[in-house]
């Protein structure tokens, strides 16, 4: 072929894209997105239960695709010429479920540090269960949005009862943590804690952004 006909055929591609834009699946991958960020959440309560080095490995691993999940679905969001769901929807969703996955990386990092040097206590477990109840509610009202958008108001209702669970389980760690002694122990748990609580708050930013989106679509 010559460099004039495939000139040609370059320039004909162009056009038609610009006339008939490839439709993107917002659905699809506000589904996949949610969904690695439950397994990311599996692995925190791995971790919290078991002080599992593979776990670390594993949220570390985690992090780095969901960095990858959210770079393309925020660029494909960008570059779409129309969505099935507000712009502003599908942004504050894409950064906040990437930043759940964020905090669970930081909080198994920082346990593992020589600074702070922590093993896993019954309430870590305990948030992060409750963390991982509700980032698996969310993930499943997500994954919902495409064909039946109504039921994701159960999953949502299931959220915002996990993300209570794990604030109620914040406030009487903390009460407890006080009661110690030991200063150096308050300080560095005390810190955990209040990541596992700052994980729950973008749990909840999700789960007001997906009941924003049933609400727009019924």
């Amino acid at each position: 072929m010559s460099d004039v006909s495939t000139e040609a055929s370059s320039f004909t591609r162009r056009l038609l894209q610009r006339v008939f834009p490839t439709t993107t699946d917002f659905f699809a991958l506000l589904a996949e997105q949610s969904a690695h960020v439950n397994s990311a959440a599996g692995l925190l309560v791995e971790y919290m239960g078991s002080d599992s080095s593979q776990a670390t490995k594993k949220i570390c691993e985690a992090g780095r695709e969901g960095d990858r999940q959210k770079i393309r679905n925020l660029t494909l969001l960008n570059e779409a010429f129309s969505t099935p769901i507000d712009r502003e929807d599908l942004h504050r969703a894409f950064i906040n479920l990437d930043e759940i996955i964020n905090s669970c990386q930081s909080i198994v990092v920082e346990m593992d540090s020589e600074l702070l040097a922590l093993k896993p206590d019954k309430a870590c477990l305990e948030m992060a269960v409750y963390l991982k109840a509700g980032v698996e509610a969310v993930a499943a009202g997500y994954g919902r949005l495409a064909k039946e958008p109504q039921a994701g108001r159960a999953d949502a209702e299931k959220a915002d009862q996990a993300v209570k669970s794990l604030t109620r389980t914040v406030r009487r760690a903390l009460a407890e943590l006080f009661q110690d002694n030991d200063f150096q122990n308050i300080f560095r748990r005390k810190e955990i804690y209040t990541q596992l609580s700052r994980a729950g708050d973008r749990l909840n930013i999700c789960n007001s952004t997906l009941l924003d989106i049933v609400v727009k679509l019924c």
